[in-house]
């Protein structure tokens, strides 16, 4: 591993500490606004009481799966689990300059990497514009990752295993892309779309 990536490394690892002792604050004050003791939680999420308690001392950096089951049981969205457990307003912005762009084989495809890099191991997202007939072809992810195709202009096609679906302006598409899959701007027009990839996905686990 060059110098590069032993920084970009050291800064998922950071991000994650960050992260998780901010989600072990908020699931510990969500816990106890409803009055739920840990093991009344871990019977209501299926999630260990050992594992919840690790998890509030920021002792370890829970799965996607268990950060879903926590949520589901304190009838809150993952953003809300993920949110800063401080009063501090956060806001982060990136200048386009700042911004990675990936590019498909064919160079009429242009992915620029949108999500925030606290996330990036378990949750990707992008903001996708193609010339018309742009291919973006993808090998496997993670088992059990699941991908979603916002699409806000022009019309896309999605292959994965052999099943072919298309979107429009307005439609989405969702799918399993722990194997091998495709994703086409069909149509004469440029096409742009989100796309969001959540790896190692809890609706699958």
């Amino acid at each position: 591993m060059g110098v590069e990536g032993k920084e970009r490394q050291r800064d998922l690892e950071s991000g994650a500490q960050v992260l998780s002792g901010n989600m072990g604050k908020t699931i510990q004050r969500l816990r106890k606004a409803y009055n739920l003791s840990l093991s009344e939680l871990a019977e209501q999420s299926g999630v260990a009481k050992s594992i919840i308690s690790q998890i509030e001392r920021n002792e370890t950096n829970p799965t996607l799966a268990t950060i879903w089951r926590l949520s589901q049981a304190l009838d809150v969205s993952i953003e809300g689990v993920l949110a800063s457990a401080d009063e501090e307003p956060f806001i982060e912005k990136s200048s386009k300059a700042d911004t990675p762009i990936l590019v498909s084989d064919d160079g009429k495809m242009r992915l620029a990497i949108i999500g925030w890099i606290k996330t990036v191991e378990w949750l990707q997202w992008y903001d996708v514009q193609s010339e018309p007939g742009g291919v973006l072809d993808s090998d496997s992810h993670q088992r059990g990752s699941v991908e979603c195709l916002s699409v806000l202009e022009g019309e896309f096609e999605v292959e994965v295993g052999g099943v072919t679906q298309q979107a429009k302006a307005g439609e989405s598409l969702r799918y399993r892309c722990d194997r091998p899959h495709s994703v086409r701007c069909i149509g004469n027009t440029p096409g742009r779309a989100t796309m969001v990839c959540i790896l190692k996905a809890a609706v699958m686990d």
